[in-house]
């Protein structure tokens, strides 16, 4: 046999070989479904297509982002993922915190820091986070990829706010999260469960009177508009949670597993680069829409009458996740003391 002809052979055997393999590849490959709270652009939704990006760039299966409302509330596809309809879901302990009561530890006002460095070398570093955490949501069959933060809170309401006084008399619309109502309730104002479909219009009919969230929330949702008056309370950090179907999780091979694992570290990663800046940008364009905003920092005195109210709320997150919140709030304290000292 010519060399001509050995090579047209094997260039056959390889197209054959080629063909093969990319058959196979697409007989395995995946279509995943992925929901989130939020709307285009924003930080959830920033990530889920860092995750598709990753995913869809280093193997044959493909990622469908679903958005807030396309699916339902936070509620609905929660329960579409526990169901096995999802794959992944984003959802922030606000919602989770009924499911898992130990969530909830996001919500105790004042634990958190508020400057970003120590807040991301908390989530990359911290022992309840990465090792306590998982074994907690994993007892609802849930896989939790990662955790991160998303910004820090801010109060808007129908008049400044600089003393647990100022809240007399308000109700200020809370996720669907008991520990939250304590903290508003602490905090003096009448603490309202909402769905988040819902605040805008109570917000504009008087329903309530105010909310709080992170100020890039603010910005796209629009609640400003209705809400116009901003309080910086230095009180924690919006958190938010990546997780998936557990059943799902564990069936697959350990390469996928892998794959799932990198993706996530890729898209933290990349969060924590987006969101450095994003709240003064979102600020700048919250004054720039509209001239009825007012911006108050409460000041260290200020924040001082907030916190003396913080221990009732430690103490009813105790009352609520027992021995496990105990010790899941004495090992956060520590990795916290850890990260500050540094």
């Amino acid at each position: 046999m010519s060399t001509i002809s050995k090579f047209k052979k094997l260039a056959g055997f390889s197209a054959f070989a080629f063909a093969a393999m990319t058959a196979a590849n697409s007989v395995n490959a995946a279509n995943w479904r992925y929901a989130h709270e939020e709307y285009e652009g924003d930080v959830q939704d920033v990530f889920a297509y860092d995750f598709k990006e990753y995913i869809e760039d280093n193997s044959d299966h493909t990622v469908q982002v679903y958005r807030f409302g396309e699916l339902g509330e936070s509620d609905d596809i929660m329960g579409q993922t526990q169901s096995g309809i999802l794959n992944f879901v984003n959802q922030s302990p606000g919602f989770t915190g009924s499911l898992i009561p130990e969530a909830q530890i996001f919500f105790i006002p004042y634990l958190m820091p508020t400057d970003m460095d120590t807040v991301i070398e908390f989530f990359r570093e911290s022992e309840a986070i990465n090792k306590m955490f998982p074994k907690l949501y994993a007892e609802h069959g849930l896989e939790l990829l990662q955790m991160y933060p998303e910004g820090e809170m801010v109060v808007t309401a129908d008049e400044p706010i600089t003393s647990p006084s100022d809240f007399n008399n308000k109700k200020i619309r809370v996720m669907t999260n008991p520990l939250l109502s304590e903290t508003y309730d602490a905090f003096g104002a009448t603490p309202t469960p909402l769905p988040w479909g819902e605040v805008y219009g109570a917000l504009q009919t008087n329903m309530i009177q105010g909310q709080e969230n992170p100020i890039f929330w603010i910005e796209s949702g629009g609640l400003y508009e209705v809400s116009p008056h901003l309080t910086f309370t230095a009180h924690g950090w919006f958190t938010t949670a990546m997780m998936a179907n557990k059943n799902f999780y564990d069936g697959l091979s350990d390469e996928d597993q892998k794959l799932i694992q990198d993706a996530a570290d890729y898209a933290f990663e990349e969060i924590i680069v987006h969101i450095d800046g994003l709240a003064d940008e979102a600020l700048e364009k919250i004054k720039a829409a509209s001239d009825e905003v007012t911006v108050t920092r409460l000041n260290d005195e200020q924040i001082e009458a907030f916190k003396a109210r913080a221990p009732q709320v430690e103490d009813k997150f105790i009352e609520m996740t027992g021995e496990s919140g105990k010790e899941l709030l004495n090992q956060f304290e520590e990795d916290l003391k850890e990260v500050q000292n540094d």
